[in-house]
């Protein structure tokens, strides 16, 4: 089991899922079904709830490494707490980087991210996700939170090239409708949200998956975006680098191995939409396709 100090509730519980027996399984499955609002009921409700006695709740918590019912909800409003810290709040904790090795210092750490990233993400939970979006048959919906958002711009960009169906949804809910409307169960849905997470995207995922029932996948961290509830597949991410800011370089090598792996699914189809988009994108007014070539003199 991950050292409990470290690892959220969730992952805890995950872990356990082999060694727990039926009645232990009811609480694991409540608190996992509205994570962690259950876990903050007291232990009257969540017995009533589940139909399990108050001692085997308590024998459920010692399981995954908890001191107690209470200190299980500790950890938990330990947990909504971390998932809505600001830089300014991660400054006062942060690890300082040497100034006078700074860059090669960052490096190192953001190398220690992207090695837990290998961890966290397993080879079979990519190759599903690489699987739907390379599927033609399924148009892909791409969003992301304030900051976010970038990273689902950049994947649409490049999907656009590889293959058709794709739609960068706008960060004005104004404009979701639309979209929400044009998909169809098969479809797939990435939704980008990270710690400070836009409630908003919480209450599309959810929508989406009432009205439309498209495949919803939630790229977040370890604490969990809110509209991971309504996820099909959750792609937990770390992003603690130890200073003000987060960094969001496990989620870009996640992205850009998506884009390599798609496009080799089908490389024909690939290398002729590309060329293709080029021949379009080259023949558009004002482009300068003797520069693009480097046939032109620089001046």
């Amino acid at each position: 089991m991950s050292d409990g100090k470290s690892s959220t509730i969730r992952t805890r519980i995950r872990e356990a899922a082999a060694q727990l027996t039926a009645s232990e399984r009811k609480i694991a499955n409540a608190i996992l079904a509205d994570y962690p609002f259950t876990g903050l009921e007291n232990i009257q409700e969540l017995a009533a709830k589940t139909g399990v006695s108050a001692p085997s709740i308590t024998r459920f918590v010692n399981k995954i490494g908890c001191g107690g019912f209470q200190d299980l909800q500790r950890q938990l409003i330990a947990e909504l707490k971390e998932g809505r810290r600001s830089p300014l709040d991660l400054k006062s904790s942060q690890k300082p980087v040497g100034h006078s090795d700074f860059l090669s210092e960052y490096v190192a750490r953001v190398s220690a991210v992207m090695r837990e990233m290998t961890g966290m993400v397993s080879q079979a939970q990519f190759d599903i996700l690489a699987e739907l979006f390379a599927d033609p048959s399924r148009n892909i919906f791409l969003l992301g939170g304030r900051v976010s958002d970038s990273i689902a711009s950049f994947l649409s960009i490049h999907l656009r090239q590889i293959r058709s169906g794709i739609y960068h949804m706008a960060d004005n809910p104004e404009f979701w409708p639309e979209h929400v409307l044009r998909m169809r169960r098969k479809d797939v849905v990435l939704l980008i949200d990270f710690r400070r997470y836009q409630l908003s995207l919480a209450r599309l995922a959810a929508n989406i998956a009432e009205k439309r029932g498209a495949t919803i996948v939630v790229v977040t961290d370890k604490w969990m975006s809110p509209a991971a509830r309504s996820a099909d597949h959750i792609v937990a991410l770390p992003i603690e680098a130890g200073t003000a800011w987060d960094t969001v370089a496990a989620a870009m090598a996640l992205v850009e191995a998506l884009i390599v792996r798609v496009s080799e699914a089908d490389w024909g189809a690939t290398q002729k939409r590309i060329k293709d988009w080029d021949g379009i994108r080259f023949a558009m007014p004002g482009y300068d396709q003797d520069r693009i070539n480097g046939d032109a003199d620089e001046t």
